[in-house]
This record gives C-alpha cells, structure tokens and sequence, in this order.
C-alpha cells in the first residue's frame, strides 16, 4: 500500500500533493502521478530555502522527444496563496521558494497545456527553444482526437462520404437553422431511437423528415458526421454538451461515452459548474464525480465563490447536496 505522505492526487489536468509534515525532512520524492502520457514526480528539498521541482519520467527510447509543459504551481499553506506560474521548455523545473513554510501546505500543479516535439525537429541544447529544421512543430497531446474505430478505412470513407456529398440521401434532418440529408439505413443502425421511427407509422416515416429543433445546424451535422464516422476532432470540441444531449435523447452510447471521456480531460475553474449540472442531467457519473472532487478536494470551490452562490440559488437541489456532502466530508478529514 502506497504511504499518503507520497501519493499524488490527480484529476483531469490537475496534480495535487499534501505535505502534513516536512519540518523534519531535508527531502522528499513523492511517488509518480501520471498526466497526459508521461508519469510525473515533485520533489522537495530543504536546505536554506525549500526548492520544489517537478519532472517527467521518461523512457531511454524518448529522452529525445521529452513534453514541453505550461504549468501554473501553487502553494496553499495556513499563511496563505503562494502562486508562482511558469512556462517551462526542457524537462525540468525547479522552483525556490521564498516563504518559510510551517506545518501542513498544499502543493496544486494545474497542466495548462503538454505538447511533443516530432523526430525531425532538433534541439541545440537542453533548454534551448526547439529549433525547427524540416518544418515540425510542437503539438499539444490535447488536440491528437480521439479514436474511431478504423476510421480511414475505405468502408467507412465511403460511408462519411454518402452524408458529406448527399448520395442518395432519403430522409432531412430538420436543425433549427437549416436542413440536412441523410440516411435512414445509417441512422437506424446507429440509434434505437432512430430505428423506432423508420419501424413504425410515426410522422418521421410518413414524412421522410426528423425535427431537430434543439439544435443548431452546425452543431448537426457534428452529431451527424459522428454517426457516419467522418467527424472532426475540432467539431468534436466544440460541439461536445450539443452532443451529449443528441447521444442521450437518440441512444448513441458511444458518443456519450466518447464525450464524458473528452470532457474529464480539460475541467477548470470556468467550465466545472456547467459540467456538473450536464453531468448530472444526463447521467455521467464518472464526470459528475471528477467536478465534485475538484471542487471540493481539490479546493477549487474557494476559487469561484460568487459563481458557486449562484450554483447553489439555481441548481438542482439534489446535486447540490451532493456537493455540500462531500464539503463537509473534506472538513471531518482535517
């Protein structure tokens, strides 16, 4: 069993270690914590000052391709915030602290972006910017997309070609801005609900048409695109709360679980409240259960205190004694 005084906590993006005890110590590493694809570790040294660093384990075959991280690190401790926020390149980061710290802090490092450097572009030393011989660029590992299953495949080219160039469409996807064709074979194989239409006398099968009045054309043919296998990661981001409604009223589960997972990777401090109540709205638990433990775990709650008040006048009733349990389950554990 691993010991508490070196777990990292981690979630979604955000990296937190608990000292309740350094003032005997003159160093401590605390046990890896994985973010993005790499496993991480903080270390604490004591001498004159307190000097925390933070680096990646990385395997001998990639010590030339190490992540390039952009970071904002923290400490909470009883006298207060100590923020010191970094853009780093290189695979080290030391930070010396200025404050003497006593008793029980909080070490919060929140990874505001990890990106790669392809094989083809070669450092001239260390530290240095990258420089680019034969035109690569770093890429965030955030913005790779997410897997369809072999969707290069010439099978499924051919399918996400039939709605992007309409063959042979027979019924409209009516959005609430415009209209789109596609096909009832396509979508009664990816939908129950679909497939109840086409199967029985409902208006969509008399008039060749479904109503979609919920959503916005773009936001459409998004849902649309994923269903066909054609979608793009970008749409995808952009239109993920459309779709998780589209996947929970027409049965996708796979885009509803491809959404939830996409969502747990990027909470922050402006987006964990409307990803609560979604979460709780259409019964993602494991989403539901990451905004809660950043909130309240992860302190995060203290942070935006006026939208929080809002939350708590307007929210469902039931969520919000959810989140006021753990609170109180967080302050027994002090």
């Amino acid at each position: 069993m691993t010991d508490s005084a070196y777990r990292v906590e981690t979630i979604s993006r955000l990296a937190q270690w608990r000292i309740d005890n350094f003032a005997s110590s003159s160093y401590r590493k605390s046990d890896p914590f994985k973010i993005g694809k790499w496993n991480w570790h903080l270390v604490l040294e004591k001498n004159r000052t307190l000097l925390i660093k933070l680096f990646p384990e990385i395997p001998k075959l990639a010590r030339d391709n190490p992540p390039i991280a952009s970071f904002s690190i923290r400490i909470v401790s009883l006298l207060g915030e100590i923020r010191d926020k970094q853009l780093k390149i290189g695979v080290d980061f030391v930070w010396k602290v200025e404050v003497p710290l006593a008793g029980r802090f909080i070490i919060d490092v929140e990874f505001l972006d990890l990106k790669t450097v392809p094989p083809n572009v070669i450092r001239s030393s260390f530290f240095s910017v990258f420089e680019d011989f034969t035109g690569g660029e770093p890429h965030s590992i955030w913005s790779e997309g997410f897997p369809q299953k072999d969707s290069n495949s010439p099978a499924l080219s051919s399918i996400g070609k039939m709605l992007s160039e309409s063959i042979h469409t027979d019924i409209v996807i009516c959005a609430s801005d415009g209209n789109i064709g596609a096909h009832r074979a396509v979508l009664a194989a990816r939908s129950p609900v679909f497939r109840s239409m086409f199967s029985h006398d409902l208006k969509e099968k008399e008039m060749s048409a479904i109503n979609i009045s919920d959503m916005s054309l773009e936001a459409c043919e998004a849902f649309l695109s994923y269903i066909y296998s054609n979608i793009r990661h970008e749409d995808f981001l952009i239109h993920r709360l459309d779709l998780i409604r589209a996947a929970d009223k027409y049965d996708v589960s796979d885009l509803k679980d491809a959404c939830q997972e996409s969502l747990l990777e990027d909470i922050d401090t402006k987006n964990v409240l409307e990803r609560l109540q979604n979460a709780y709205l259409y019964r993602l638990p494991r989403l539901k259960v990451c905004c809660i433990e950043y909130l309240v775990k992860f302190g995060k709650i203290f942070e935006i205190r006026e939208e929080f008040n809002g939350f708590i006048q307007s929210g469902d009733r039931e969520l919000i004694g959810e989140v006021i349990n753990g609170v109180l389950s967080v302050w027994e554990g002090f």
